[in-house]
């Protein structure tokens, strides 16, 4: 099981913003800071958002969500946040057939994704 996830990145306040917009729909706020670095989370900090001067992570990340309804409000907050689309809301039958997802490319070139499998 994974306790947490690190980001890391040049434009640290940028994401910062952008991640507590995009996964308040989830519950999400930020549980820890310290310079440089805030652990954002429902009941402890499980994604961190890392200053590093030295570049950024390039990986997929995906969430859980309990419903469609989030998956939506999910999207339309990551994209009002200045994200970019990477697949709108909506079934992904191919994946499994209740899989209902959305995927959004943040602002580092991360994609994120929030998906419904129930």
């Amino acid at each position: 099981m994974i306790d947490h996830v690190g980001l890391r990145t040049t434009q640290f306040d940028t994401m910062l913003a952008f991640y507590k917009a995009a996964l308040a729909p989830l519950g999400y706020g930020v549980l820890m800071e310290f310079p440089g670095a805030a652990g954002l989370g429902k009941e402890h900090p499980d994604l961190w958002i890392g200053a590093d001067d030295t570049g950024h992570s390039n990986i997929h990340l995906a969430f859980d969500a309990p419903d469609h309804a989030t998956v939506d409000a999910f999207y339309a907050a990551a994209i009002a946040a200045g994200a970019k689309d990477n697949g709108g809301p909506g079934p992904r039958p191919e994946y499994t057939p209740t899989y209902y997802a959305a995927f959004v490319i943040d602002p580092d070139g991360n994609n994120l994704e929030l998906v419904c499998a129930k």
